[in-house]
């Protein structure tokens, strides 16, 4: 399979990657510098209630929680809700109550409450491929903030030596121990970008080293440009747009990765 065949939110190459919850939460473990943005910034809303698109396991949304926030959780991903369930069921009663789950497509999720912060935590809407998808969602968004609310998300911001790979090149990198097989698994990337499209597909292929089938996971992400971003916020109705550089107060430069974009 190439990448003409992925590019739709919903499909293989925006949900792939999210089938394995054990894995995605071994890989990303030691992210905490956004978690720690995130909850910082739902403590500082006028009535502690947030809606999250794109909670995945909870990794944002469990100490949002946890910091007595009121959240609203939506995902698409079967996987991954099953796994926040898991997860919600292990601690206190009054932490589990503060969060409401929605298995949900973002861009017609429709809730009947407004907020004072809507967040998309690590690179959610890059998984809005068409112009089309993303407007719908920001549509959604601008429904569900209050007056004065306040909506926030950041994206990976795209690298010249990501979109220029040869996409036959494998870049090997360290192995691991599978979290569900307990067996020792080789891992390797390919990196395929359509510039017409603006997609960069992450072909992410495993080996076990006791010799059982190995298997490729896509992760399909669209490329958002800074100004091509503020673009489109203004076009859908936002204002008082503001980059900042990896969950920091300092502003994007030639080095940032993610894009924390803020905005009402």
């Amino acid at each position: 399979m190439d990448s003409a065949h992925l590019g739709h939110a919903g499909d293989l190459g925006s949900l792939a990657h999210y089938a394995d919850p054990a894995y995605y939460d071994l890989t990303y473990r030691e992210r905490q510098h956004d978690v720690a943005y995130y909850v910082s910034l739902a403590r500082s809303t006028p009535d502690n209630r947030v809606l999250e698109y794109g909670c995945g396991s909870g990794r944002v949304t469990l100490p949002m929680a946890q910091a007595r926030v009121q959240v609203t959780a939506v995902d698409l991903s079967a996987p991954m809700l099953a796994a926040l369930g898991q997860r919600l069921a292990e601690v206190p009663a009054q932490v589990r109550e503060r969060v409401t789950v929605h298995r949900a497509d973002m861009r017609v999720f429709a809730a009947s409450e407004r907020y004072s912060l809507v967040i998309a935590p690590f690179n959610t809407v890059l998984h809005l491929y068409e112009p089309e998808e993303m407007f719908a969602f920001l549509a959604q968004v601008k429904k569900h903030l209050s007056p004065d609310g306040q909506f926030v998300f950041d994206v990976s911001m795209p690298q010249a030596q990501d979109l220029s790979h040869d996409p036959d090149e494998v870049l090997d990198a360290d192995s691991f121990i599978d979290p569900t097989s307990g067996i020792r698994t080789g891992y390797s990337e390919r990196f395929e970008y359509d510039p017409i499209r603006q997609l960069l597909v992450v072909w992410m292929q495993f080996s076990p080293e006791d010799g059982s089938p190995g298997w490729t996971v896509p992760l399909a992400h669209r490329q958002y440009f800074p100004q091509e971003l503020k673009a489109v916020l203004l076009a859908a109705g936002f204002r008082r747009i503001e980059f900042e550089s990896d969950f920091s107060s300092e502003p994007p430069g030639p080095h940032t990765d993610s894009l924390v974009v803020r905005c009402q």
